[in-house]
């Protein structure tokens, strides 16, 4: 008998009942008992995730679950891969959690709400890859959308900025929700039914066209949930601004499922399709991993870092993705397979690491108040488990070994590099490209996350907050140690996933069956000659780096020691005005990329009143806006507002001219009625 059904009637009630705990029980038990409860529920789901990847499959039909069409359920390997990393991320989070709310008062992630709505998110976000049909898959994805948003709002009352972030995602969630309506409903209706097993049986009979025009529909509403240009808009608002534990949910956990969706719904659904629709997945990914760096590279907030680095990431995932469809269109199916596992490797390599930086961050800003890099540093002497943790997570995030994001970067330079043997001008072009993008990217990654580490941890006190900040709570620390052990266990023995994530693949129709195989501690492809032990290649390092410092000691002359005040040329001990900021640091990368950046730059000289030639006050202010959302969103708005004041004028207060308008739009509408008729 399968585990999953009991391991899901397990999530369910156990995230059930954290939201009836968070609404009944006062501010003191509430945060604990809904913790223990949440993290309970996230640890049912990923172990239903963990039975899906060792082979285990179920399929449920629940017709009076929802009215009409009824609840259908299915969980195969794929959905396990990703129920797995939304759980173990919750288990953590929600320990994590407890130590981060108990400090914030009966307000903000402390309050009712906040607590009643967590368990909630956390159970859609293992639960949206179990859906089967349209409308559970709908609903379920929209119970997301609403708790993540009560979510990112829940600090509304204290900064304005985060009702701002609200408004933008609930606009750009529920577009894409729009969007995935209108494509799902197309695909139904030419498919004869709307649970998954009747839209992959009917794929193949819809027109080339209407294939097309779903693709597009639907992986626009799935890259805007992956934070990929040029829909990215809402995530670097809505990351910075929510409680850190949110964040983490929505940047290691929620994010994944737009490339669940991509996955399920391109390749699994449709069967795949024309060459067309993956390279400009290819193109949206490359763009999405260079933009997204270069925004991470030139930000001073260390939380809006975090969440520019999610949209770089998601871009690999998406070339990646991408690269599959390609391989599968031009009829290299094992390629494809190895490109598919690649992704979504790095869809759980991405989890880890990337749950601990905004874990981190977290820390930091409950110890400080603050996320503004220029007014950080010094935290390495007074909070030396989060800067280490913060270290460990930031050598996943540049991809650099012994981090977890080497893995599964290499893997996907594998596919790409053997993929130029498949014949065709478009192959030839964009692999190389990618590649490039791919290198580009990891380059600009290490520089964003040394400024980060460097400036932040390593240099000298900017603040009093910063000089008076404490270590964080023992349950803060527990939640990261967890996510730092599960990064540790990926960068060294990944192997372990290897038939695990084989299931995955196979569940979308590509062989699976040894793209990745080799065991705990050695990655072996199964059809290209490559293989790679990360273990041996840590050791390695380890080994060179010892003997890097003990060489000279060796044989070094031992010198008598004289300890002297070295020469400061009369200057005194430098200040923390003298050392980098984060502006400063990313100030020669800004000069190279400005043609892509735009940056604005102020310059503003305050004479003296006496005396014109006198300066009393210069002020140099110089800013880097994100130049998409510039040149795309802010002509729309503008000319929504527009509308808006122009549409004013239709409410001219008479009854008769708005019964007149009733008039006009009833014939209108009998005229349509007629004519489609």
């Amino acid at each position: 008998m399968s585990a999953i059904p009991a391991a899901l009637a397990t999530a369910a009630a156990l995230g059930g009942a954290g939201t009836l705990a968070g609404v009944g029980l006062p501010y003191r038990a509430r945060i604990p008992v809904v913790g223990v409860l949440t993290a309970g529920a996230g640890a049912a789901g990923s172990a239903a995730g963990v039975a899906a990847l060792g082979g285990s499959r179920w399929t449920a039909d629940l017709p009076g679950l929802m009215p009409l069409a009824g609840a259908h359920l299915a969980v195969d390997a794929l959905a396990g891969l990703f129920m797995a990393v939304a759980g173990a991320v919750v288990v953590a989070v929600a320990v994590y959690g407890i130590g981060y709310a108990t400090g914030h008062g009966p307000h903000g992630l402390g309050s009712r709400t906040a607590q009643a709505v967590l368990p909630l998110f956390a159970l859609t976000l293992v639960l949206v890859p179990v859906a089967a049909s349209v409308s559970t898959f709908l609903l379920l994805w929209e119970l997301m959308a609403l708790a993540s948003l009560l979510l990112v709002l829940a600090e509304h009352r204290e900064r304005a900025s985060v009702r701002q972030a609200g408004v933008w995602y609930a606009v750009m969630t529920h577009l894409g929700l729009v969007l995935l309506l209108v494509g799902f409903s197309v695909f139904a209706a030419q498919a004869d039914g709307e649970t998954f097993a009747a839209l992959r049986a009917g794929a193949h009979g819809v027109s080339p066209t209407l294939r097309g025009l779903v693709f597009v529909l639907v992986a626009a509403a799935f890259t805007s949930k992956a934070g990929a240009v040029p829909m990215h808009a809402w995530l670097p608002r809505a990351h910075p601004e929510a409680p850190s534990p949110v964040s983490v949910l929505m940047s290691a956990a929620m994010v994944n499922l737009g490339i669940y969706g991509l996955v399920r719904t391109g390749l699994d659904l449709l069967g795949g399709g024309p060459a067309w629709w993956w390279l400009g997945l290819i193109t949206v990914g490359g763009a999405s991993a260079v933009y997204g760096i270069l925004q991470a590279a030139m930000a001073s907030d260390l939380k809006r870092l975090l969440a520019y680095s999610t949209s770089e990431n998601m871009g690999l995932v998406l070339i990646g993705v991408g690269a599959s469809g390609l391989f599968t269109s031009y009829g290299d199916r094992p390629l494809a397979a190895l490109a598919l596992a690649a992704a979504l490797l790095h869809v759980v390599n991405h989890a880890a690491f990337k749950a601990l930086l905004f874990c981190a961050a977290g820390s930091v800003l409950r110890a400080t108040g603050l996320r503004d890099l220029d007014r950080l540093g010094g935290l390495r002497s007074r909070m030396p488990y989060t800067a280490g943790l913060f270290a460990i997570a930031a050598l996943g995030a540049v991809a650099l070994p012994p981090g977890n994001g080497f893995i599964s970067e290499w893997l996907l330079l594998q596919s790409l590099i053997h993929g130029l043997q498949v014949p065709g001008v478009a192959v030839a072009v964009v692999l190389p490209l990618s590649v490039a993008l791919i290198a580009l990217s990891a380059g600009i990654a290490a520089a964003a996350f040394v400024k980060a580490l460097g400036v932040g941890f390593f240099a000298r006190p900017r603040s009093e907050a910063a000089a008076e900040a404490r270590e964080s709570p023992p349950l803060m620390l527990a939640g990261m140690g967890l996510l730092a052990a599960a990064s540790a266990a990926l960068a060294l023995v990944p192997g372990v996933l290897g038939d695990g994530l084989d299931r995955a693949v196979a569940a979308t129709g590509l062989p699976g069956s040894g793209a990745v195989s080799g065991g705990g501690l050695r990655v072996r492809l199964a059809d290209v000659s490559a293989s790679l032990s990360p273990l041996w290649v840590v050791a390695a390092l380890t080994a060179a780096i010892m003997l890097a410092m003990g060489l000279p000691r060796l044989f070094g002359r031992r010198r008598r020691r004289v300890n002297a005040k070295l020469w400061d040329c009369g200057g005194g001990a430098p200040t923390p005005r003298m050392a980098y900021t984060a502006t400063s640091f990313a100030e020669p990368l800004q000069r190279v990329f400005d043609d892509v950046l735009a940056p604005e730059q102020d310059l503003n000289v305050t004479p003296v009143r006496e005396s014109a030639y006198l300066v009393e006050r210069v002020r140099f202010q110089r800013r880097v806006p994100d130049r998409i959302e510039h040149r795309l969103y802010e002509p729309v708005l503008r000319a929504l507002a527009g509308a808006g004041q122009t549409a004013r004028r239709l409410a001219g207060g008479s009854v008769h001219l708005y019964l007149g308008y009733g008039f006009v739009g009833l014939v209108v509408l009998l005229l349509a009625l007629a004519v489609g008729w």
